[in-house]
């Protein structure tokens, strides 16, 4: 996996860096705007709209996932 060449030894770490977190927001936001895309279409039927949600929905979900991510690595030292 991937994760695993950016991070070989696991032992040793206790959370994830911040790199890690930014490389999963993005992996996961790809999935995710992609299923809010395809939602989109099927209740508007407009492309245009769909790519519209989508647009705005990666960008914030992105910063608000990161900032999630990172309050839990915290939480998970105490």
């Amino acid at each position: 996996m991937i994760l695993d060449i950016l991070r070989p030894d696991q032992s040793k770490q206790t959370s994830d860096s911040p790199k890690i977190s930014l490389l999963k927001t993005i992996s996961w936001r790809i999935i995710g705007t992609l299923d809010t895309m395809i939602i989109s279409y099927l209740l508007t039927g407009d492309m245009k709209i769909a790519f519209g949600i989508g647009g705005i929905e990666v960008v914030s979900k992105m910063v608000l996932y990161y900032f999630h991510e990172r309050i839990w690595n915290k939480v998970k030292r105490h």
